[in-house]
């Protein structure tokens, strides 16, 4: 697939300066591959960078995404398969060929910082639950042995289900018929000075709730003084169900016997669209969701009882999974369709418009300039150019007035400022001219092109 199919994903990632925040704190994306038409892993990385993604999440251990990650300066969680953890779990010569082909052959052009030991072992496939710590263990040991132990850390995935009570937060514990393995887990995480990976999704607390929690507390919106979240136990008040499950998974840590383990959130996110009895899987949602997440996130603070530790946090997920099994929802977790537009316009800015000043100037159209080289000179800008043209698409904020050299404008100064730093120009075939003029406070009327 040829990247330019893929421009109108911008409508969607001003994301990420996504993130990373002043804090330290990031926001990262998994990338699920059950998806009709995958692009290439290449574009995948392209799109990664181009819009400053900093932390990704994959599933397995694909070569060809590994590859393409390669001088990215991307941090990658790369994942050991439900399947394969029962091998590697019985054997300590599988676990240092894991390592040694999926990790070693990559570092350190690829920049992977944790293995992900399954997902949702315990709850998803509790059978291969007893193998767990011992495949962490194994893949451990093989990567002090290969000296990548202070490079690479060790972890497992985990669903909000082990903790069956989670509110109050401060009750929380985990389910007790795993209290062995939970406890060999949390030992191995603070031994490796690792962190506990969390899956915590507000969605299906929502809605499993039958009402007992308000929608604005699942999206991050704020609640009127009737009806405030607090711990009765604590007086901690909660704006936000996200942070009730991360504090409520801290505290179920601290009722195991153990502190300082850091939590980490490996997925969360909202479903853009829904079945017939899924009424809350729509886009407002998932827009409101997520925007808010990231500014959550990003603000750097802990939840009410871990105040000084940052929520790192990765979105579940890039891509709509149109090949997954089970409710419609399943299959539209993602901020990309298939066809590579995007499902909501996420932005982490107030305004899609150039407002930063330039030393450099900015870079507008020429009022004179040859019809067909302008119209080229846009498309090429907003396709392989890769510039944000999201906010000149029709229905955005900077589409009227609908002429090409307004929007060739807004598109040659959005690729300029971001490109001009690394040999980006500003030409393009003799239609465009730098300017000390913000092009945001130009106008240009129809009779003027």
């Amino acid at each position: 697939m040829r990247l330019q199919k893929w421009h109108g994903f911008f409508l969607l990632l001003l994301i990420l300066g996504f993130l990373q925040g002043n804090s330290g704190a990031y926001v990262g994306i998994n990338i699920g591959t059950e998806v009709s038409d995958l692009p290439s892993a290449s574009d995948i990385v392209t799109i990664l960078k181009v819009n400053q993604i900093t932390h990704v999440k994959l599933y397995d251990a694909d070569a060809r995404m590994l590859k393409a990650l390669s001088n990215s300066g991307i941090d990658v969680i790369v994942g050991v398969t439900n399947e394969e953890v029962l091998g590697i779990g019985e054997s300590p010569s599988i676990a240092g060929a894991w390592i040694n082909k999926n990790v070693a052959a990559y570092l350190p052009s690829t920049n992977i910082t944790y293995i992900a030991v399954g997902s949702e072992v315990l709850t998803s496939v509790p059978g291969v639950g007893q193998v767990l710590v011992p495949a962490m263990n194994y893949l451990h040991k093989a990567l002090v042995a290969a000296n990548l132990n202070l490079q690479v850390k060790v972890s497992a995935p985990q669903s909000m289900s082990l903790i069956p009570k989670s509110f109050p937060p401060s009750t929380a514990a985990f389910n007790s018929s795993w209290n062995s393995i939970i406890y060999q887990l949390l030992q191995f995480l603070q031994n490796t000075n690792s962190s506990y990976m969390l899956n915590a999704y507000p969605y299906y607390g929502f809605n499993e709730g039958n009402g007992i929690f308000p929608l604005e507390y699942s999206l991050f919106q704020s609640l009127p003084a009737v009806k405030q979240i607090v711990d009765p136990n604590t007086l901690f008040h909660y704006n936000s169900m996200f942070d009730a499950m991360v504090d409520a998974t801290h505290y179920s840590i601290e009722a195991m016997n153990f502190s300082g383990i850091p939590v980490m959130v490996t997925e969360t996110g909202w479903p853009s669209s829904g079945g017939s009895n899924e009424p809350d899987a729509t886009v407002g949602n998932a827009l409101a969701f997520n925007k808010n997440l990231i500014r959550r996130v990003l603000n750097g603070t802990g939840p009410p009882s871990q105040p000084d530790q940052t929520i790192n946090t990765y979105i579940y997920e890039l891509f709509n999974e149109d090949k997954r099994s089970g409710p419609v929802s399943e299959k539209n977790w993602g901020l990309l369709f298939t066809n590579g537009t995007a499902v909501y316009p996420l932005s982490l800015s107030t305004s899609d418009r150039v407002t930063a000043n330039s030393t450099d100037g900015f870079c507008v159209a020429k009022l004179d300039a040859d019809a067909d080289k302008l119209q080229e000179g846009l498309n090429w800008v907003c396709g392989p150019g890769l510039a944000n043209c999201s906010a000149i698409q029709q229905g955005q904020p900077c589409y009227e007035p609908n002429t090409v050299v307004n929007h060739a404008t807004y598109a040659y100064n959005d690729y300029y400022q971001r490109m001009h730093s690394s040999g980006g120009t500003c030409d393009f075939q003799d239609t465009a001219t730098l300017t000390t003029v913000d092009p945001s406070k130009l106008q240009f009327s129809l009779e003027e092109f």
